[in-house]
């Protein structure tokens, strides 16, 4: 199968949102957009029973429908001092205050703590790493499942940095990294078997690290310039398209147009 090289010349724009002339309980169906979704209905529903499969098609299903997914690496340090690297997408923010994050470290195809997992816990503390387009190779090289005796830092080509309040290094071409304190280690178990099969880390953010060319004048780091890499399922990775802008309603703004739409909608 012929895959095209990677196109450099253009990223993310800014549009209004598929329709922007939405009303308060209009149907999906009052576009051609929405028609055309919702006539891929008429091919059924396939329900799967997650009691009956196997985990390859169960981590199939999860990698695919749930995305994208953003991606991190992980940088740790045993209590010995060697420093470890690993990239997860099971990755996500939790809450801003406190300011916590959340990423799940599977066991290993042997059954065996990973080495992130036995650092985690060890009260070093560690640095979460956003991945950009430009590294993404670099930070991919790091999932390998390679022996405790192999360096991930020197594989992956990727640079370490101090930081401020932990033994762990932040990898420096990451534009924006979170020194970080575990907050919470919760061992997730099958509630049939018993195995014990992944563990969910919820990390504390003592720091940020932030490039200052990746900050618009608000502040908030520019999308456009940042190019986070997300995950989309099998070995697909995934570029940040386009993007539209959509406000979240407010009642004291909006309850004159709410209610006057809730009074049509019982009407018909």
């Amino acid at each position: 199968m012929y895959i095209p090289p990677f196109d450099t010349t253009s990223y993310s724009t800014t549009t209004q949102s598929p329709n922007p002339s939405w009303t308060y309980g209009q149907k999906v169906d009052a576009t051609p957009a929405g028609k055309d979704w919702l006539a891929g209905e008429s091919a059924g529903w396939k329900v799967y029973n997650t009691a009956e499969m196997d985990k390859a098609n169960i981590r199939k299903l999860l990698n695919s429908g749930i995305a994208p997914r953003p991606m991190t690496i992980v940088s740790t340090i045993s209590e010995d001092g060697v420093e470890n690297l690993a990239s997860f997408s099971w990755f996500n923010t939790v809450t801003d205050y406190p300011p916590v994050i959340s990423f799940g470290i599977n066991r290993n195809p042997a059954g065996r703590l990973k080495d992130t997992t036995r650092n985690l816990k060890n009260g070093q503390g560690f640095a979460v790493n956003i991945i950009s387009e430009a590294f993404i190779e670099n930070a991919n090289a790091a999932a390998v499942d390679a022996p405790p005796d192999v360096d991930e830092w020197t594989l992956s080509g990727l640079t370490k940095e101090k930081c401020v309040q932990i033994r762990a290094s932040r990898v420096k071409e990451s534009a924006f990294s979170m020194e970080c304190e575990l907050y919470k280690s919760i061992d997730i178990t099958h509630p049939v078997t018993g195995e014990h099969t992944s563990t969910l880390i919820l990390a504390h953010v003592k720091y940020f690290h932030v490039r200052k060319d990746m900050l618009s004048g608000r502040g908030a780091v520019d999308l456009a310039k940042f190019k986070p890499v997300g995950r989309v399922g099998d070995i697909s990775y995934a570029r940040v398209g386009d993007t539209y802008r959509i406000p979240i309603p407010l009642w004291a703004q909006e309850e004159a147009k709410i209610q006057e739409a809730l009074k049509t909608l019982a009407s018909t």
